[in-house]
């Protein structure tokens, strides 16, 4: 199972997950090796602005998701330009995670950055070593593979059910089940 389990695989949430911080979750993993694995919920939008959220940030309309329940008092970003942005590390062709934050800032002051190129999350979601193939075995998540559509193009309310439905089969089916159970 651990062959699933690589940078750029997509975590899915059980559909009748009990915990809050990740109900009908789609998470991206952008780390993940024989110490743990670290990634970010790509679905749950913050009714905030990056600029609200971050002191001495350009004027930039770009919305802040909630990337999970671990160091919430961090921001990070995924985006589309690592060719210019440098630091940056590439999770899956097309997708890349943070890079030089002053230059984030002068790239977004010459409008070279758009909204549509990035995502900022406040947190992350984190596993120690060998919990989450745990999880895996346990039938938490489903994993799915990552396009950056899903990222940059997708409604975020309909993430979890655009994935579960792409992978087809059984999936197709759970993509359809209404999140309270009583009424399946």
């Amino acid at each position: 199972m651990s062959d699933e389990i690589r940078n750029g695989t997509i975590l899915l949430a059980e559909p009748f997950m009990l915990d809050q911080n990740f109900k009908r979750s789609t998470i991206l993993l952008v780390e993940h090796n024989e110490e743990g694995s670290l990634g970010f919920i790509i679905n749950h939008k913050v009714n905030m602005r990056v600029d609200e959220l971050v002191k001495d940030f350009p004027e930039f309309d770009a919305p802040v998701y909630f990337g999970g329940p671990v160091g919430t008092d961090t921001v990070h970003y995924l985006h589309n330009k690592g060719e210019i942005l440098e630091g940056s590390d590439e999770v899956v062709k097309g997708i890349y995670w943070g890079g030089d934050y002053q230059k984030l800032k002068v790239l977004i002051d010459q409008k070279l950055i758009t909204p549509q190129d990035i995502r900022f999350f406040v947190g992350y979601s984190g596993w120690s070593e060998k919990q989450l193939q745990e999880e895996l075995a346990g039938g938490s998540w489903v994993t799915a593979r990552m396009y950056p559509n899903y990222l940059f193009k997708s409604q975020p309310e309909k993430l979890w059910a655009q994935v579960m439905h792409n992978k087809g089969n059984t999936f197709s089916v759970i993509a359809g089940m209404r999140e309270e159970p009583t009424y399946n």
